[in-house]
């Protein structure tokens, strides 16, 4: 196999494999998030072309959130059953299936269909958790580093392709954009199919960093994985976990980062825009800035979670992000003003995902941190669905955008105290969720 050769070839230049798997599980949750947040900016297209109002169209991008999110736990579940290359390739077929249908759609029940329930289980099937997945797989040293390395990916190409989309959407129509997705998504397919591998003893090897103390627990978690249901792992997982008032502080405050991100900024910030007549060229090039600085400072956050505690480091970040979002409306949209707010949100956009996975991977414990974090993140999207839906019924209704943005603002900072009554080591929570 390709995946052998490589490896053979790495080793004899003192590079461990997993670096390889880590750079495709980027390239995947780059392209991948290109899907999930490139079509939610032709938002404006589709109004023009069919004169869907705002709350439609936002609601398919509420539907899609949802499954998204719920997809999570079952997504580690499926991964840790039948495999992470199976279920990507799963992931990416369902995902090319419901853009290349959509070329055709003329209703909107077809677009919530589309872009909300088969994208939704499309991208949910990987999500946010597949980058946990690898991550502490294959790597022992390093993993708050890839963490933050994978998460920037997720985050980054949700918002890096958007002024490519939009430039292709105005010019040569909308359709052209996800045809373009459509072929990078098939590329990428092709990378993970030759690359790819499960586990590190796939190929002979320990995670990176290990010195072999964790085989015998992974050995047991991994029979264990294959002798129950997707749905009996998820719930069971579940279950354990809600005992422990770390996973619900991490699940509300996971919830209200959704809420001030993907399904806020993502979708609703060039119409925001627009209302104070920002053009859309120009709010497509500020979210392609705030990309830029989310991939510096997610990467910075997972070398930052690697060092020190980050119970404080999501204090700061949703401190801040809250800030920011109360800073905007201020901004009087001008350019200055949106640079300065597109830097100080893109460092923040997504940051708070390396230490949540790693306080679920410390308090958790490591086979199982792929399916905590899986509920964790379904209360993300689940707060992302419901910013997603009350913006666009707050632009629809009250024809403003400013309640959603404020009141994102707020719980970002009632999201910073509540981080403050998670206690520094709670070992006994491991212990109890572990056996």
């Amino acid at each position: 196999m390709i995946s052998n050769a490589l490896a053979a070839a790495l080793a004899r230049r003192g590079i461990h494999y997993g670096w390889a798997v880590a750079a495709t599980t980027f390239l995947t949750m780059l392209v991948t998030a290109g899907a999930m947040g490139g079509p939610a900016v032709l938002l404006v297209s589709l109004q023009k072309e069919f004169a869907w109002t705002t709350s439609d169209i936002s609601s398919a991008f509420a539907v899609r959130l949802v499954l998204y999110g719920l997809m999570g736990p079952f997504a580690a579940a499926l991964m840790n059953k039948f495999g992470v290359r199976r279920m990507i390739l799963t992931s990416l077929a369902l995902i090319i299936f419901g853009l290349a249908a959509s070329l055709a759609m003329t209703n909107v029940w077809q677009l919530i269909f589309l872009w909300g329930v088969v994208l939704g289980f499309g991208t949910g099937m990987t999500a946010m958790v597949l980058g946990a997945t690898v991550a502490t797989r294959w790597f022992t040293q390093r993993r708050g580093l890839v963490i933050g390395f994978l998460t920037a990916s997720a985050a980054t190409g949700q918002l890096v392709f958007i002024p490519l989309f939009i430039h292709i959407a105005e010019t040569v129509g909308w359709r052209w954009s996800i045809g373009l997705l459509c072929i990078l998504l098939g590329l990428v397919a092709l990378i993970v199919t030759a690359v790819m591998r499960n586990r590190p003893a796939d190929i002979g090897l320990l995670p990176y960093g290990d010195n072999g103390s964790s085989v015998a627990g992974t050995v047991a978690a991994q029979a264990a994985a294959a002798s129950h249901s997707i749905t009996f792992a998820a719930l069971h997982a579940l279950k354990d976990a809600s005992r422990s008032w770390v996973f619900w502080v991490l699940a509300f405050t996971f919830f209200i980062c959704g809420t001030s991100t993907n399904g806020l900024i993502q979708p609703h910030l060039i119409p925001f825009c627009l209302d104070f007549g920002v053009p859309e060229q120009t709010s497509a090039n500020l979210l392609a800035l705030m990309g830029i600085f989310d991939f510096i400072g997610t990467v910075a956050s997972g070398w930052l979670s690697d060092r020190f505690d980050n119970r404080w480091l999501l204090f700061w970040y949703y401190g801040l992000r809250g800030l920011s979002l109360l800073y905007l409306p201020a901004s009087d949209f001008t350019f200055v003003g949106l640079s300065v707010f597109a830097v100080f949100y893109g460092l923040d956009w997504i940051a708070t995902v390396p230490p949540t996975v790693k306080l679920c991977a410390e308090r958790f414990g490591r086979e199982r941190a792929n399916l905590i974090f899986g509920w964790v993140f379904a209360a993300h999207q689940l707060g992302a669905a419901t910013a997603a839906y009350g913006a666009g019924w707050s632009r629809t209704e009250l024809d403003t955008y400013l309640p959603a943005f404020f009141t994102a603002g707020a719980l970002c900072l009632v999201a910073s105290i509540l981080l403050l009554t998670v206690r520094k080591r709670a070992t006994h929570v491991q212990v109890a969720v572990a056996e």
